[in-house]
């Protein structure tokens, strides 16, 4: 490993120890071995055709899985080795999967060899390595990171349920809600966007079909195999959807669908960055653990640095996204090679959005509802409760409700006498006057409260 002091990117410096678990799926070496998986499994399935004359015992074929389900680091350098300095007679291959190839042909009984890599191109062995890396990443790290922060949102709804709260529209002062309501709002939200990148997921796709996707090496070699429906059958047990007709190169449009789908997430959770960061900058969120330094010069700072962290990785990491959809799903052709380098960076856009996504579960989960600060910002704006009693009025059948209210109320700081003030001389049965002079801005949340509950239903 790169010394973190020598990294080039802050994936594997500064922030190596919190995008650590990616490496199973973003690495060099993980790619290689989600390689072999595929040479290995249809090696398997190739030698199990009736029409191939050529068998592989249930003790081998236990034994070549185990070169993917017991992958070291010993291996990944075998193959780099085939690839860059060769391998006894060998030159080296200057070519990834040439490579792969090679190391699986090195553990593979003799009459086998041959049906190593039979027919297939190149990218049909990446379009499934690189998706079966996708789905791990997704279903092993992302999506879990996405469930802790979900649950710190639902646990905020549940604490802050009856904790009436100033809302703000526009930026200005506005009918109150409560602070467990809008953590509702968020989890709500992030739960459907799971649930689309749960379906992009489960719509991966993968081809089989050769080097221009007619399946022809394949056809004129073993005519008397029905080719695609192998290839469907083996990308089926892979867990992905078969895609055809194509070309050399997978078209990606699946992935594409992950990216947009990993792009919602983040746009809600930049949302709720940019709020959590404006409640602490209000004081109505105030940080569990105060230890540690806020500022250089200023020792009385404690700094909301993991919305700004959050927020900033979630930007990046849906920049990186939005490039990889434009860029991915376009070929030159037949095959272009301007896609390969490219999905190189999934990796590292997964990584941002695993860093904006820690951050902001560590910044919701280490903060607290501050009530006394919220109610004392209700009561310095009890004009809010105009909108309560314009549309009493109206309900009472008087047509300038609204007009008579903002004369009243427009523009204007209000106090809670003046509001009583005019509903004193508004012509109204008695019982309304009562109804409107008990209100109150921390009274008036309406069904925020049964509203903050829907945080904890599925998405």
């Amino acid at each position: 490993m790169v010394d973190p002091l020598d990294a080039v990117s802050p994936l594997d410096g500064r922030y190596a120890e919190a995008t650590a678990p990616l490496r199973r799926f973003s690495s060099e070496g993980a790619l290689a071995r989600a390689r072999v998986q595929v040479e290995v499994e249809y090696l398997l399935a190739v030698t199990a055709l009736e029409a191939v004359p050529v068998s592989i015992d249930p003790g081998t074929r236990t034994s070549l899985r185990e070169l993917y389900q017991d992958w070291d680091r010993a291996a990944a350098e075998r193959v780099k080795q085939i690839e860059v300095d060769g391998s006894g007679d060998r030159p080296p291959t200057h070519h990834d999967v040439k490579a792969v190839e090679y190391y699986v042909r090195e553990r593979v009984p003799e009459p086998a060899r041959p049906w190593v890599h039979f027919g297939v191109t190149s990218e049909d062995v990446n379009n499934l390595a690189r998706r079966l890396l996708v789905r791990g990443a997704l279903r092993e790290v992302v999506v879990p990171a996405l469930t802790e922060l979900r649950s710190a949102l639902a646990g905020l709804a549940r604490s802050g349920r009856d904790t009436p709260m100033l809302a703000r529209t526009h930026g200005q002062a506005a009918s109150p809600t409560t602070f467990g309501k809008e953590m509702a709002v968020f989890a709500t939200r992030l739960g459907r966007a799971m649930g689309d990148l749960d379906a992009a997921d489960a719509a991966l796709q993968g081809k089989l079909a050769g080097a221009t996707g007619t399946y022809a090496a394949h056809e004129v070699a073993l005519p008397s195999v029905d080719w695609p429906a192998f290839a469907a059958a083996f990308v089926e047990d892979l867990g992905f959807d078969h895609v055809d007709p194509v070309t050399q190169v997978h078209p990606g449009d699946d992935l594409v669908r992950v990216f947009h789908a990993l792009q919602r997430v983040n746009g809600v959770l930049l949302d709720a960055a940019r709020d959590g960061w404006q409640y602490v900058s209000d004081g109505y969120i105030r940080p569990t653990d105060v230890e540690g330094v806020g500022s250089s010069t200023m020792p009385q700072k404690v700094n909301p640095i993991d919305f700004e962290n959050a927020e900033g990785n979630l930007s990046k990491a849906t920049a990186d996204l939005a490039f990889l959809g434009r860029s991915i799903q376009t070929s030159r052709l037949q095959r272009d090679l301007s896609d390969s380098t490219v999905k190189r960076g999934i990796g590292a856009a997964f990584a941002h959005c695993l860093l904006g996504y820690t951050r902001l579960r560590d910044g919701f989960a280490g903060v607290e509802p501050a009530p006394s600060v919220m109610a004392a910002d209700l009561e310095a704006h009890p004009e809010v409760l105009a909108e309560a009693i314009q549309t009493v009025l109206r309900r009472e059948g008087m047509a300038d409700a609204y007009e008579r209210v903002a004369a009243a109320t427009q523009g204007q700081r209000v106090d809670l006498e003046a509001l009583h003030a005019l509903i004193e001389d508004l012509d109204i049965p008695a019982d309304t006057r009562e109804q409107l002079v008990a209100l109150t801005p921390a009274t008036y949340v309406g069904v925020a409260p049964e509203l903050a509950d829907l945080a904890d239903e599925d998405g």
